[in-house]
């Protein structure tokens, strides 16, 4: 049989399911099919997905923020075939690169204060742990303080840092000296730094998981605090960096310079895997202080070109589409359209995000009817009415949308910068609809409620 990539996606197309249950997450195939989300994907452009039957599909997960230019942009695909075409000396190791340079040179342009050195990786876990090395080494200080709530990734130190207890679980012990503090407590934060013995404070401006925005003075006030007490204030800006939330970097709407910023997702162009840490002078001097460490920490397939031409076109086409702007503008068309809706249906709660990262919170009616249908969802498994809407959005929407976290009832949208009126108006009417038939109690989304429930209940007693 012929290895050929167009031979193998022609011959075992739609074998897709069966591959993965037999050699891969056995438990995620299940997942798919419980909830109806077992499609055959052929294709994708832009903010569209196309199935095996060509039907599209508005995907406003983007592979949890990936794909931000959408997938399959031209002018990345480009880039990549000119890296390839060039045959260029690639991940020599004893040499510098001149793309991993201009990308630099690129990022750092964007980036607040003094931040003028770049640390690459693969990954947003990876430069995470490149955070927490360089703060320790710089500091000479052990304890690292996050929140509760937030999410770093899954890699052993990222997820010492991790406040959600459902990745923990299982994978102990981690690392020590890892504090964790309420989002928004500056009380709390100063009270964990005035020892003047943490490395670091490393929190997302915007909470990935909940969609958790900082009160206006939140996020200076913790870096002041940061500097008064010696420790580095790190921005993980993973997911929310990039242009997301309409602004290049999430903390640019509060003013705040951090000593890092750490990048991944988006920078990728949806392609080649990067990560990155952009930092301060003096904490890439301290890690890298003489010459016999010039490699105490790397990462082999970092700044690899390919890698660094994604780079490169991502950032070119964000400042050529003008996609920092559109995600605020259809961001904000989004998020003031549904929450238009709350008036209309007890059942929506508050609507929150910036640009085009937005939570819908649902919570409990004030309705009879709806009353008793809500406590059977909720004492099956809290937060299972969130899968009420995302799943309908799907299969009859056409809309692939995500959960914002366990245990919470909030849908969560990360759509691809890119889309546009046409989209924004697709995404409304859709959860106009969804949210309605949620208020007909009997009705077919309570149908679905109770096979969720019954699935739910049968998990609790396996």
């Amino acid at each position: 049989m012929s290895s050929r990539i167009a031979d193998l996606l022609k011959n075992r197309r739609g074998e897709n399911f069966d591959l993965h249950e037999k050699h891969l997450n056995t438990q995620m195939v299940r997942v798919l099919k419980t909830i109806g989300y077992d499609r055959v994907y052929v294709r994708a452009q832009g903010p569209y997905l196309y199935d095996d039957q060509d039907r599209e599909y508005l995907d406003l997960l983007s592979g949890f923020g990936v794909f931000a230019l959408g997938r399959n942009h031209p002018k990345v695909v480009a880039a990549l075939k000119d890296v390839l075409d060039a045959q260029l000396p690639d991940l020599v190791q004893m040499d510098v690169s001149l793309l991993s340079g201009l990308l630099s040179e690129k990022i750092l342009q964007r980036c607040p204060g003094d931040l003028s050195r770049m640390f690459y990786c693969n990954s947003g876990a990876e430069a995470v742990e490149a955070a927490i090395k360089f703060a320790r080494y710089t500091t000479k200080r052990e304890k690292i303080v996050y929140c509760e709530h937030g999410f770093h990734g899954l890699t052993l130190g990222a997820l010492s840092l991790n406040g959600e207890q459902v990745f923990r679980d299982g994978f102990g012990p981690l690392l020590p000296a890892c504090t964790a503090v309420p989002f928004n407590d500056l009380g709390a934060l100063e009270a964990a730094i005035c020892h003047n013995d943490v490395a670091a404070f490393i929190v997302e401006p915007i909470q990935g998981k909940g969609v958790n925005l900082p009160d206006d003075g939140y996020l200076a006030e913790a870096a002041r605090l940061c500097r008064k007490h010696g420790t580095l204030f790190v921005a993980d800006e993973i997911q929310t960096g990039i242009g997301r939330t309409g602004k290049f970097w999430a903390i640019e709407h509060w003013d705040v310079e951090p000593d890092m910023i750490l990048m991944a997702k988006a920078l990728s162009g949806g392609f080649i895997p990067v990560g990155a840490v952009a930092m301060k002078k003096h904490i890439m001097e301290a890690v890298f202080n003489r010459m016999d460490r010039a490699v105490v920490h790397g990462s082999t397939f970092s700044k690899n070109n390919m890698a660094m031409a994604a780079g490169i076109a991502t950032l070119d086409v964000i400042d050529e589409e003008g996609l920092v702007e559109n995600a605020a503008r259809i961001g904000e068309q989004i998020t003031s359209g549904i929450r238009a809706m709350a008036d209309r249906y007890e059942l929506l709660h508050t609507v929150r995000g910036k640009g085009m990262m937005i939570a819908v919170e649902f919570g409990a009616p004030r309705s009879f009817s709806l009353k008793a249908a809500w406590s059977l969802l909720e004492t099956a498994n809290k937060g299972l009415f969130s899968q009420m809407i995302t799943i309908p959005l799907f299969k009859n929407h056409r809309i692939l949308s995500q959960v914002a976290g366990h245990g919470m009832n909030v849908v969560k949208f990360l759509p691809p910068l890119v889309i546009g009126q046409k989209d924004a108006d697709w995404v409304l009417q859709a959860m106009d609809a969804v949210v309605a038939d949620c208020h007909k109690v009997p009705g077919a989304i309570w149908d679905l409620g109770k096979n969720l429930t019954s699935h739910a209940l049968k998990a609790k007693a396996g």
